[in-house]
């Protein structure tokens, strides 16, 4: 099951990061990467932990492991639940939901602030590998410009563009 779960939630991102990186940034190929990808993974990962949490699935964990002890929120603990397939495809979950919302957000930026696709495409991949530091980069990248003529103080405009 946990197997079957964690490549469908691959697919998604896979899917979605291809269309952002990909498709036209037009209202109807973002709304599918927000709510298709983003959405749809953020629901997995929201049925899958409810389902690890209240005991409705088998975490499938290493055998002669003890129950998952979700209280222990220490190094320890965490690896001690990470040695279990749910709680990995859940987490992978996590990481890759968080990554594609913050991949769409820095393609708007940069959409909004001038940068070329080919630029962002660097950045794109980055974050879809290393989330963290693809948003890094993009912080660093786009401070220039944030604070350049119009970047902060633009009326009418939200933060993200």
């Amino acid at each position: 099951m946990w197997q079957g779960l964690f490549t469908a939630t691959n697919v998604v991102a896979l899917l979605a990061w291809t269309v952002l990186l990909f498709a036209p940034r037009r209202p109807a190929p973002l709304a599918l990467v927000l709510y298709l990808g983003v959405g749809l993974l953020c629901l997995a990962y929201v049925a899958m932990a409810a389902a690890l949490v209240l005991g409705w699935a088998d975490p499938v964990r290493d055998p002669g492991l003890a129950a998952i002890d979700f209280g222990n929120y220490s190094v320890a603990g965490l690896k001690d639940a990470f040695r279990s397939e749910g709680a990995i495809a859940v987490g992978w979950t996590h990481y890759l939901a968080l990554d594609l919302f913050t991949g769409l957000w820095i393609a708007r930026d940069a959409d909004a602030k001038g940068f070329p696709r080919i630029a962002q495409g660097a950045i794109l991949l980055l974050t879809s590998l290393a989330g963290p530091a693809g948003l890094l980069v993009w912080l660093v990248v786009r401070e220039r410009r944030a604070r350049g003529p119009g970047g902060w103080s633009r009326k009418g405009k939200t933060p993200a563009g």
